[in-house]
């Protein structure tokens, strides 16, 4: 459900561009420069990648050393030979990474900096920066509810900045069309792709949870089983808590459905809890599909939430805390 709110505040430095029309080149460019000045600032000679140096394909196995990470044990070899072994990874020399991007009716709402749609256009530009460069090659998928785009994995910088201009300039569907996630990662299943990073911005909002399985976490588990999974969850404060605004209409954008209520504290305090335990949820079933679980926020500075989570997934590959 989303809530109407008044928009007063100056932007902050770290807002995404408006990526609105009649503004849409300028922002895309204000947005590339923020991502590419910012992110490489930031990490400042860090490995500038969201998964790890050496590929996932298998290599030999050889015997345990201290020092080695003990997530690479080979358990069969180990049994056989009678003493630890891990099993080395083939450097993968090309990575392909595929944004799979939901841009479905929930996203065009925003009460803070920028709208969720913003926020999922910047992410996607972050993710293609990360991991283009050295014969990479980046695709999409978007999903608006209404249609469903797809563009090719290819490399080079043009193929980046277009894909990204492509991805912001899919119009909006109309309000009450629902968004089908569930459907858009089937799209990536078939047919099979190499091993590569599939990275998945959306809300996460929809049917699912209260002991239920959510829709796309079959075919999230199903991609994890080839692929190393990256989850961009976009969010917006008004999605965990309502305001105190007195009386205030609450409308779902994918069914179109109102209702009018008061913002009383026993709404406010309810709506929170709910609002909490489906993040909640949503966070376990994306640690069951092995995903990876990043958070960014419409009132946050999001660049700096990428650079600490890039930086924390080096530091578990390396054996850190």
């Amino acid at each position: 459900m989303t809530v109407a709110a008044g928009t007063g505040a100056a932007r902050a430095s770290w807002a995404p561009p408006a990526l609105r029309t009649g503004r849409m080149e300028a922002g895309l460019r204000a947005l590339e420069l923020t991502v590419r000045r910012r992110l490489d600032g930031l990490l400042q000679g860090n490995h500038l990648g969201l998964v790890p140096g050496p590929g996932t394909e298998p290599g030999e196995a050889r015997p345990y050393e201290p020092g080695d990470d003990v997530r690479r044990m080979d358990w069969a070899v180990t049994a056989r030979m009678g003493g630890p072994h891990i099993r080395d990874t083939v450097a993968d020399r090309e990575l392909e990474t595929w944004l799979a991007v939901d841009l479905s009716p929930s996203l065009d709402f925003g009460t803070a900096e920028c709208d969720k749609r913003e926020l999922a256009v910047a992410a996607s530009a972050a993710i293609a920066h990360l991991t283009r460069g050295g014969g990479n090659r980046v695709g999409a998928v978007v999903n608006t509810g209404a249609d469903t785009m797809r563009l090719p994995a290819r490399g080079g910088l043009a193929h980046a900045r277009g894909l990204i201009r492509r991805i912001a300039e899919l119009p909006r569907a109309a309000e009450g069309t629902r968004g089908d996630l569930a459907a858009m990662l089937e799209q990536l299943r078939r047919p099979p792709r190499r091993r590569g990073l599939i990275a998945v911005v959306s809300d996460f909002l929809g049917p699912g949870g209260d002991g239920e399985m959510f829709e796309w976490e079959r075919p999230l588990r199903a991609l994890s089983a080839r692929h190393d999974l990256l989850a961009v969850e976009v969010l917006d404060p008004r999605d965990l808590e309502l305001p105190d605004v007195g009386t205030v209409v609450l409308a779902d954008p994918e069914t179109g459905r109102q209702k009018e209520v008061a913002t009383t504290r026993l709404l406010r305090r309810e709506f929170a809890a709910a609002a909490a335990a489906h993040r909640d949820e949503v966070a376990a079933a994306l640690r069951r599909t092995g995903a990876g679980h990043l958070v960014l926020r419409t009132d946050s500075d999001w660049v700096a939430d990428v650079v600490r989570f890039v930086l924390a997934r080096k530091r578990r590959w390396s054996g850190g805390v």
